[in-house]
């Protein structure tokens, strides 16, 4: 088989365990971002994040996180859900309404790899699903998936952004899509508008110490800084503000994957439930959920903090 062969076996594959989009570039450094990257570091916008400052190099190259690597496949899954969440709900991030999504991608990451190994031969490769550094928003565009909005996220003109991103690296040359040229934000500012911490700045840089799905998701601190107050909205978990807004979204469509089915817990509990759930029922509720990743005492704190009147935040007493 051709190189060409090798590359409509796996989007066919792709498409088969469920990937909305596929895209292939070809596996080298990312010199314009390292130096992207380097600027938003050295101004201190990853907060807390340590470990965004950690395997540079391999951020910056797949070929020393995966040696020998030759293409970088990216693909995306939607995650737009069918249902929304009570009126008057604290709010949960649309991508955490269901299963979490490591959990679900990583499998079949893992099945495309074997599919990959049964139907063309001996490769080598790893997935990589937001759990090692790789930049994986700078491949999508590489791969022709769509290009960089003012908020940060990977914007698709057919879809919107409410996708997850993975990519698989593999030791296998390929034939690569045309990397995304294009950019289709024009004048548009409803994104850096519409942030309520101004998180969102020029010039497509996103402050991410100043970012409620930091603070509520990313800052294990006992406190939210008291500047804060009155910013978040009803936002427990995470923030979809920026994107709710984004025109592009119009073109977004519920996703029929059952894996991601909205938790009921997610979309009905009230304020008043929230704060009389225990840790032994949160951990049932949400054992398979991705708020696991801010734990009870994230949660309790994030209640804490809006509604400080009727919760007292942890550490407090």
């Amino acid at each position: 088989m051709t190189k060409s062969d090798h590359t409509v076996l796996i989007k066919g594959w792709c498409r088969e365990l469920g990937f909305d989009h596929c895209g292939i570039a070809r596996a080298m450094p990312l010199d314009e971002d390292a130096r992207r990257l380097e600027r938003w570091l050295s101004k201190g916008m990853q907060g807390t994040m340590s470990y965004m400052e950690n395997h540079f190099d391999m951020r910056i190259d797949p070929r020393k996180l995966v040696p020998g690597a030759k293409s970088v496949i990216t693909v995306l899954m939607n995650y737009f859900p069918a249902e929304k969440q009570a009126p008057g709900a604290p709010l949960i991030a649309k991508y955490a309404y269901g299963n979490d999504y490591h959990e679900v991608i990583r499998p079949r990451l893992q099945r495309l790899m074997e599919s990959i190994r049964s139907g063309i031969g001996a490769v080598s490769g790893r997935g990589f699903v937001d759990s090692a550094p790789v930049l994986e928003r700078s491949w999508a565009v590489r791969s022709g998936l769509g290009w960089i909005g003012r908020n940060g996220n990977l914007l698709n003109r057919k879809a919107g952004s409410f996708f997850f991103i993975a990519t698989l690296i593999v030791d296998l040359e390929l034939d690569y899509d045309d990397p995304f040229a294009g950019d289709y934000c024009g004048t548009c500012r409803k994104c850096i508008d519409a942030c309520p911490t101004d998180a969102i700045l020029e010039d497509k840089v996103v402050d991410g110490s100043r970012c409620i799905s930091y603070f509520t998701i990313e800052l294990k601190e006992l406190l939210i800084p008291d500047s804060q107050k009155g910013r978040f909205g009803d936002w427990l978990f995470g923030c979809d503000i920026c994107q709710d807004v984004c025109p592009w979204n119009r073109f977004s469509t519920p996703t029929t994957d059952e894996d991601l089915e909205p938790i009921p817990a997610v979309l009905n509990l009230s304020t008043a439930e929230w704060e009389d759930l225990s840790e032994e029922a949160f951990k049932e509720l949400f054992r398979r959920s991705a708020l696991k990743r801010a734990k009870y005492s994230g949660i309790r704190r994030n209640l804490a903090f809006l509604t400080p009147k009727i919760i007292s935040s942890p550490g407090s007493q």
